[in-house]
């Protein structure tokens, strides 16, 4: 199983950006996606992810509302939107693949498989 992050870079403070995250349809019927994101010095931290079974996402509470998770129809490709970008957003994007239960959601370590990683710089 392969997972490609990509869209990070530069932008400024209210900006917005959106990831991608590649991956086979295979991997997409199989995994649930996350995402996390690290800053330097930090430990991972859980964003969001989008269930296998339903395509319903689920947020971490400090981005509900700023931060959107979707798949394309194709099923190759999951998204994070990225709105009112903050400076303290910024960090290495990761997405991963597992099937944590819906209470473990924020686990990292209950992923098998991550990308590796793209980074998003939030100028203020």
């Amino acid at each position: 199983v392969q997972l490609q992050a990509s869209g990070g870079g530069l932008v400024q403070a209210g900006g917005s950006l959106r990831l991608s995250c590649a991956a086979s349809a295979r991997t997409f019927r199989d995994y649930d996606i996350s995402w996390f994101r690290q800053a330097p010095g930090k430990e991972r931290v859980f964003l969001g992810g989008i269930r296998r079974t339903n395509s319903n996402a689920v947020y971490a509470d400090s981005v509900k509302g700023r931060f959107t998770i979707s798949r394309d129809g194709l099923k190759s490709h999951v998204y994070l939107q990225m709105n009112s970008l903050k400076p303290e957003d910024t960090a290495v994007y990761y997405c991963a693949a597992g099937r944590p239960a819906l209470s473990a959601y924020d686990r990292a370590g209950l992923y098998y498989f991550w990308g590796q990683g793209t980074q998003v710089t939030v100028s203020s």
